[in-house]
C-alpha cells in the first residue's frame, strides 16, 4: 500500500523521532488535529490522513447504517486499507515510536487497526470511540499502551461501552486506562492534559 492511498497532510518532525498519526471526527479532515498534536508531542513527524467515505458530505473511515450501527464489511475494509497505509509511512520513517491520536470516528478506525495489527503502534490514544462489538484481537497487546478518554454522559458513546473496551483491552495485555470527565461527547482540558503526559510517556530517553 502507497504512503499516498489516503488524502493526507504530514508535517515533518526531528528525523528519526516519533512518528504521530492523528484521525478527525466525522465531518472532520486531515487538518483537524495538527495544531492538537504538535502541541501534544512537537518533535513529532505527524501523518494525517482523511477518511475515505463521504456521509451527506461529511468524511469519515468506515460506513454505517445508522447512529452507532456499523457496516461491518465496510470497516474491515478500512482496517486493512488503513493498517497498510500506516505501515508504509513507518517503514519509509523508520521512527522511534508509533504513536496514534483519534477522535470519535477515528478513535473508532485507529482502536480497529490495533485489534487486527496489535504490533503496529506503540501507543495509542482512543477520544470517545464508540466499540459496539466484541472485538477480535489478532494476536496479544503485551506492552502496548493505551489511554482512552470519555465524558460520563456521553450520549454517542455510553460509558459502559467504555468500560467494556478498557477491559477488553487489558485482558488482552494491554496497558489500558481511562481519563473521564463529567461532560458528553467534546474534547476537555483534562483529556489534552493527560495525553500530552501519556505520549510524552512513551518517548524513549532523551526525546521527551
Amino acid at each position: 500500500m502507497s504512503t499516498d492511498s489516503y488524502i493526507h497532510k504530514l508535517l515533518p518532525g526531528t528525523p528519526g523521532g516519533p512518528l504521530l498519526f492523528t484521525f478527525h471526527g466525522t465531518g472532520g479532515d486531515e487538518s483537524q488535529f495538527l495544531g492538537l498534536a504538535r502541541e501534544l508531542v512537537p518533535e513529532a513527524t505527524i501523518v494525517s490522513p482523511r477518511g475515505d467515505v463521504s456521509e451527506y458530505g461529511a468524511a469519515r473511515f468506515f460506513r454505517r447504517t445508522g447512529e452507532g450501527v456499523y457496516d461491518m464489511e465496510d470497516l474491515a475494509r478500512a482496517t486493512g486499507k488503513m493498517a497498510a497505509f500506516v505501515r508504509a509511512h513507518v517503514e519509509a520513517a523508520k521512527p522511534s515510536a508509533v504513536l496514534g491520536l483519534g477522535y470519535s470516528n477515528g478513535a473508532n478506525i485507529l482502536a480497529s487497526v490495533v485489534f487486527a495489527d496489535p504490533a503496529l503502534f506503540d501507543a495509542t490514544v482512543l477520544m470517545h470511540p464508540l466499540i459496539p462489538f466484541e472485538p477480535q484481537v489478532k494476536g496479544d497487546l503485551a506492552g502496548r499502551r493505551v489511554l482512552i478518554t470519555a465524558g460520563r454522559r456521553d450520549p454517542i458513546c455510553p460509558p459502559n461501552l467504555t468500560a467494556r473496551l478498557e477491559a477488553h483491552l487489558r485482558a488482552r495485555g494491554a496497558d489500558a486506562k481511562v481519563e473521564w470527565h463529567e461532560g458528553g461527547h467534546e474534547i476537555r482540558e483534562n483529556e489534552i492534559a493527560a495525553a500530552r503526559l501519556f505520549l510524552q510517556e512513551t518517548q524513549p530517553t532523551g526525546m521527551k
